[in-house]
C-alpha cells in the first residue's frame, strides 16, 4: 500500500472585495512563468518521492481571496479517502488551514506527520488578518493528532514574518523546526529537505 502525502497550496484573503480587486489590479504576473509552465516543488513531490507514494493536491476553491469556511467545505470531501499514516504537507495559508481544521476537528484515521512550510500564524495578537484563518487559543488538538509535526521557516520569507515560526513552536512544544536562508516563501522547483522529512518518517 502506498503511503499518501496530502498537499495543500497557498492562497491570499481580504477582509473586503475592495482590498480583493485592489490586489488584482497591483499583483504583477512574471509571465515566464506561464511561457516555461514551471510546476514547482508540490508538482514534483510525487516524482521525487518515487514509487512508494501517493501524492494528493486538491485544488482550494478560490485561493486568490480564500475564505476558511469554503475551504474546510471542499477539503471535508477529501477526509474519507484518507488511509490510516497519512501524511499532510500544507504551504503558507495551507499551513495555517492544516493547523486550524486539525484543532478544530477529529480525524477517524491516524495522521502519521504534519508539515506547516511557511505557514502564517494569525491570532488576535497579529500585526495582520487572515480573516476567519485565525487560529483557535489552543493547537493541542493538533499535537494529539500528528504524529509528528515539521514547521520550516526561511529567515527573510517577504510574506510571512519569521516571528509566527517561534509563535508555532512555542504553541506546538513538540514540533521540530527547520529554520532555512535564503529561501524566501519556498516558491522552488524542488524541495530536497522535504523529501528527506518525508522519507525518513519510514526509517
Amino acid at each position: 500500500m502506498k503511503n499518501q502525502v496530502i498537499v495543500i497550496h497557498g492562497g491570499d484573503s481580504f477582509d473586503n472585495y475592495r482590498d480583493y480587486l485592489k490586489f488584482l489590479r497591483s499583483w504583477k504576473i512574471n509571465f515566464d512563468d506561464y511561457i516555461q509552465n514551471r510546476a514547482g516543488w508540490k508538482k514534483n513531490l510525487a516524482k521525487k518521492l518515487g514509487k512508494d507514494f501517493q501524492v494528493i493536491l486538491p485544488n482550494m476553491p478560490n485561493s486568490f481571496n480564500a475564505k476558511y469556511s469554503e475551504w474546510k467545505i471542499w477539503f471535508d470531501k477529501f477526509v474519507p479517502y484518507f488511509k490510516s499514516g497519512v501524511i499532510m504537507v500544507g504551504h503558507s495559508m495551507g499551513g495555517i488551514f492544516l493547523a486550524k481544521y486539525l484543532s478544530e476537528n477529529k480525524l477517524s484515521k491516524k495522521v502519521k506527520a504534519v508539515f506547516l512550510i511557511a505557514a502564517p500564524y494569525d491570532d488576535k495578537d497579529s500585526e495582520y488578518s487572515l480573516v476567519d484563518f485565525i487560529l483557535p487559543k489552543s493547537l493541542k488538538k493538533l499535537e494529539q493528532q500528528a504524529g509528528k509535526i515539521f514547521i520550516y521557516q526561511s529567515k527573510e520569507d517577504p510574506v510571512v514574518p519569521f516571528a509566527d515560526f517561534g509563535k508555532y513552536q512555542k504553541s506546538l512544544k513538540n514540533s521540530i523546526g527547520r529554520v532555512f536562508l535564503g529561501r524566501g516563501h519556498f516558491n522552488q522547483e524542488d524541495f530536497p529537505e522535504l523529501i528527506r522529512d518525508i522519507k525518513g518518517l519510514y526509517k
